[in-house]
This record gives C-alpha cells, structure tokens and sequence, in this order.
C-alpha cells in the first residue's frame, strides 16, 4: 500500500480535517485515539469520537488536538471556508535544487488537474486541493525570497562565521 503524500491533502469539512488529523497521528506517530485524548487531558476518547461524528470541535481545543496529532487540517479547512489562503512560515533557508522541482512537478500536476477538469475528466473537489496546495507552496517561496531582501540576525550563531 502507497503512503497517503499528505502535503497534497485537503480536508472537504471539519468532520474530515478531524479525521485527516486522526489518521496523520496514527500513520505518522504511531498515535491512538486515546492517546490523543490523553495528549489533549481529555478524561476519555468519547469526548474525541463526539466532536468527530457531530463536526462540533470547541475553539480552544483545536490548538491541543492539532499539537497532539502534528497536523494543522481543522486549521487550513476554517481558513478555507473563510476564502483565505494557509501558507507555511517559510524557514528564510534557501531552497535545495529537489523542492525546487518539486514544486515544478506539483505546478505541473495541478494545471494538469485544472485541463483534466476543464474536460469534465476529473473532480473539482480534488482540483481545488491540487491548486490550493501550489498555491500554498508558491506563496512560501515568495515568502522565503521577500526575507532574504531583509534577512533576520542570525542570534543563536547557526548561520557562517
């Protein structure tokens, strides 16, 4: 079975971003339910399952859940359903020759999707995730490149002597 490439994954609701966060604890951090919960203080996993099946997550719990879980899908579906768009802090690093082209192939891919829609041969929900994610990943390395106009003061001496 292929692993499931989460940086190209958008949740469609909140049920599914909780989910989406759920599954990348368990896949990524070998994490139950319950030890979520526990991650959390939760007193049990019910509370958990209730929030899941009602789609109700309280506020100031999403924080916790997604610190616990390392996924941010309830955070990138609330900026989604507000029109705006989640990108990355960029680490001000330069990028490696591979997530340059990597972001190549990801542009490629999405037009692709974009064509393959105009066509009527794919799904506009999965076509808004492709284009989102490069979205996402373009505005990062905008972001990363605007920083070295300005670059930061290097206080913990990880950069050159």
């Amino acid at each position: 079975m292929r692993k499931r490439n989460w940086k190209r994954v958008s949740p469609r609701s909140l049920r599914h971003a909780i989910e989406l966060c759920l599954e990348y604890g368990r896949e990524r951090r070998n994490l139950s339910v319950d030890r979520v919960a526990d991650l959390m203080g939760l007193p049990s996993k019910w509370a958990l399952y209730k929030w899941m099946e009602s789609g109700r997550l309280p506020a100031v719990l999403i924080r916790p859940f997604e610190h616990a879980t390392g996924a941010t899908f309830v955070t990138q579906y609330l900026a989604a359903s507000a029109h705006k768009l989640v990108v990355d802090m960029p680490s001000g690093k330069p990028a490696a020759d591979e997530e340059v082209l990597e972001l190549q192939s990801a542009c490629n891919e999405a037009v692709n999707q974009l064509a393959r829609y105009y066509r009527g041969q794919a799904d506009a929900e999965e076509t808004v995730s492709a284009l989102t994610s490069v979205l996402g990943a373009i505005a990062g390395h905008r972001e990363n490149v605007a920083r070295s106009l300005a670059p930061e003061l290097d206080l913990f001496g990880e950069g050159e002597e």
